[in-house]
């Protein structure tokens, strides 16, 4: 049983920071694409970033120059640095990462973390 786990969501005013992170844990044989997707009150989920096995990022345009992803290949862990928060920026972020668990390949997603920006 594959399973991700988010951490570091809270509550920051305006202008301020947080890091979030995420270990996957379980039957692991392999860990590809990951990223973090966010879904605020009463809209759809959306992209905020990903990463490649190789650190190849690619980000929400919106989000360019203020969010930035990373991975750890060695523990299985992706984490998303947010600066300069906005009030915009208040969701759930879930993250998600491709995984071989030994049999097949599938998408899987963690629970999703609370972070709220106050203005």
């Amino acid at each position: 049983q594959v399973q991700l786990v988010e951490s570091g969501g809270g509550l920051v005013q305006a202008g301020g920071s947080l890091r979030l992170s995420c270990a996957a844990s379980g039957s692991i044989f392999g860990v590809g694409a990951m990223g973090w997707h966010r879904q605020a009150p009463g809209k759809q989920r959306e992209l905020v970033a990903t990463i490649t096995f190789d650190g190849s990022a690619n980000y929400a345009d919106s989000l360019k120059g203020r969010f930035t992803i990373s991975r750890d290949n060695a523990k299985n862990t992706v984490s998303l640095q947010m600066n300069s928060l906005k009030p915009d920026d208040t969701a759930v972020y879930y993250c998600n990462a491709n995984i071989y668990d030994g049999l097949r390949t599938r998408g899987y997603w963690g629970q999703g973390t609370q972070v709220t920006v106050s203005s």
